[in-house]
């Protein structure tokens, strides 16, 4: 049996490596062949180069560099993604149209921890419930437009890594 293998294998590379060689006489015939077609390989300036009669060389202008000037960069905050669910505040003083979310509990006290961190660190933390889901979301922050709200966002997910933005509705 492993010798049946052994010849099988090397017959498999003896074929794949004679089958892909290419022979010096079929550059040799592709060569002859550019030649050909090309004429002759001087490097001399003809007449008809494309420049005129007079042989003339192309002008270029020199390239100058422009500094940049100020440039203003704006956040497109349409495109940050929003989650809507329904919430019952238990310690605030009640959410407005946008959120940020720092922290989703199924316990209480976990939450209500998280909570007093947030206020003892100047924010107007708040702790809500959401009875479909059974979870305690920590909200760290709340406003009335989208851009407030997602630049909150950003700055609390330097310490909050998995903060997101949770749009309240009617």
């Amino acid at each position: 049996m492993k010798k049946t293998i052994v010849i099988c294998a090397g017959l498999c590379a003896a074929v794949a490596f004679t089958s892909c060689k290419s022979s010096e006489s079929a550059y040799r015939k592709a060569y002859d062949a550019a030649l050909a077609q090309g004429g002759t390989t001087s490097t001399s300036t003809s007449s008809n180069s494309g420049y005129g009669d007079n042989n003339d060389i192309p002008v270029v202008t020199p390239l100058t560099e422009n500094p940049v000037t100020d440039t203003r960069v704006t956040d497109n905050n349409d495109n940050v993604p929003v989650r809507t669910e329904n919430l019952s505040v238990v310690d605030g003083s009640g959410l407005r149209n946008f959120s940020v979310v720092v922290g989703s509990f199924s316990v209480k006290a976990n939450a209500e921890s998280l909570v007093q961190r947030l206020r003892s660190q100047g924010l107007d933390a708040q702790l809500a419930y959401n009875s479909d889901r059974g979870m305690y979301r920590v909200v760290a922050s709340t406003y009335d437009d989208k851009s407030s709200a997602v630049a909150s966002r950003n700055s609390l997910r330097n310490t909050y890594a998995d903060a997101w933005l949770l749009y309240k509705g009617r």
